[in-house]
């Protein structure tokens, strides 16, 4: 459940970044010169396309859908990968959605204790 709540609100969050950055090319500020170079425009479709498919694992997380789980996991590798790129533009939120991406990772990948253990 705290997986699919997490990748619910990235998803949501996602989506509004991306809709930020195609409204208006001047909405973010690249921070120093990377390599990692795009057009604010086209990161802001990569956000709300990623945010729209997030959301919507999310929501097959929390209903249970075993496609899911192994979906969520990679999705979440993705988001965590594409934050790192979206660093130079929104650092501080960047690593934010990194933590987030990892918690994802972290309860969408964790056991229960059997119960032969217990």
């Amino acid at each position: 459940m705290f997986a699919g709540v997490l990748m619910l609100v990235q998803g949501v969050l996602g989506m509004l970044q991306g809709i930020a950055g195609i409204a208006e090319d001047d909405v973010y500020e690249r921070v120093g010169a990377y390599v990692f170079e795009f057009d604010v425009t086209a990161w802001g479709w990569i956000h709300l396309v990623l945010g729209l498919v997030v959301a919507a694992v999310g929501a097959g997380v929390l209903a249970g859908a075993g496609w899911a789980k192994a979906t969520g996991v990679a999705l979440a590798a993705l988001a965590v990968i594409v934050n790192f790129i979206w660093l130079p533009y929104q650092p501080v939120w960047a690593v934010i959605s990194i933590a987030v991406g990892v918690f994802v990772i972290w309860a969408l990948c964790a056991e229960d204790t059997p119960p032969a253990l217990r």
